[in-house]
């Protein structure tokens, strides 16, 4: 799903919202993760899931065409762990995990 597409099924789900309103809001969420993420802090929406950031070290890697070793900058990079409920609505009808239990 895209952010227009999210943005589209909102505005349907609540008709007497201007499109508009609904955009402003979708940003404004996402805006406000990011910001929170870019300070260093942990973003939990209970049952969905926990966006955090993680630090990765520098390292040595390698050009995957040419072979040569590639010195990568360390970096932080955004992490999402799902919560208990999200994981559970995923994996409640999927026939393969339900055959194994």
């Amino acid at each position: 799903m895209t952010r227009s597409e999210l943005i589209a099924r909102i505005a349907q789900r609540y008709p007497d919202l201007f499109q508009r309103e609904v955009e402003r809001v979708v940003a404004t969420i996402f805006d406000e993760i990011t910001d929170a993420l870019a300070k260093g802090d942990r973003v939990e929406l209970r049952g969905f899931g926990a966006f955090s950031v993680k630090d990765r070290e520098p390292r040595t890697g390698r050009n995957p065409r040419t072979g040569e070793t590639v010195k990568v900058d360390a970096k932080s990079v955004p992490s999402f762990k799902t919560g208990k409920q999200l994981r559970e609505r995923l994996n409640e009808n999927n026939p393969q995990i339900n055959a194994r239990r």
